[in-house]
């Protein structure tokens, strides 16, 4: 970004790799106010702006809610201090991620030799945990504790259908974007369906309310994190579920 003091949103937003809307969503829960604001109503952002941008999008990656994540910033000011954290943070993350690799690789050979595989060997370094403040931020404590014991319940086999059977729904709804067809069309509300079954499932039973499952829709946009599940099978294609969740929405009052 060169030797610039001053940021437009969307210089901002690119550079980042995020969202105008998303730094705007910041900018409204008190994360990132812009240095100033234009005579035309644009947000311009400094070098301040940039630091901070950079520690909340680290403080996401890590798994921390918003709400979470305002409480840190205001309880670190001093700049040299907050990289120390931020650098002490990337390093915790590097050790997972390795971990991570490693794990991988134990899998891959113990797969092609045939040789049997350890749980604790296959599931080194992820961490499901991760997005405990934000489950909690969003949903209750009741829902997160009721969700983790849902997933240590589950097998190795059946933690890897469960993701296996969303991998599949993000490629169909690529797939359906690709093909041009409207967000409200019966095939895609097929989709939906099938992706609102495996919610009901990850939720032990309980059935969102339309205004919950627009909810998610909404997260799946203006978080990254989310949005790449689904824009690696092309852009637009978590906009594009957005729009059919929100379709399907519509009927679920009257769905049994």
């Amino acid at each position: 970004m060169g030797s610039r003091t001053e940021w437009s949103i969307q210089e901002l937003a690119r550079a980042a790799g995020t969202t105008s809307r998303t730094l705007r969503h910041y900018g409204e829960r008190g994360l990132l106010p812009p240095a100033r604001v234009g005579t035309n109503g644009y947000r311009y952002y400094d070098q301040d702006s940039l630091l901070r941008l950079q520690r909340i999008l680290l403080l996401r990656e890590l798994g921390l809610g918003l709400s979470v994540i305002a409480e840190v910033l205001a309880g670190q000011q001093d700049t040299a201090a907050a990289l120390r954290t931020h650098l002490d943070l990337l390093e915790q993350e590097r050790v997972r991620i390795t971990r991570q690799i490693a794990s991988v690789h134990t899998t891959l050979r113990k797969t092609e030799a045939g040789e049997p595989l350890m749980a604790e060997e296959v599931f080194d370094g992820f961490d499901h945990t991760r997005y405990r403040d934000e489950v909690i931020e969003r949903w209750g404590s009741a829902a997160y504790e009721q969700g983790d014991r849902w997933w240590r319940s589950l097998s190795a086999a059946e933690r890897q259908r469960h993701g296996q059977q969303h991998a599949d729904i993000a490629a169909d709804y690529g797939r359906a974007r690709a093909a041009g067809l409207a967000p409200d069309s019966a095939e895609v509300q097929a989709i939906v369906a099938r992706h609102y079954d495996w919610i009901v499932a990850g939720w032990q039973g309980r059935r969102p309310t339309a205004a919950a499952f627009t909810g998610l829709g909404d997260m799946y946009v203006a978080d990254p994190r989310f949005a790449a599940n689904y824009d690696e099978h092309g852009p637009g294609t978590a906009e594009f579920v957005r729009a059919a969740m929100t379709a399907y929405a519509g009927g679920l009052s009257v769905q049994p």
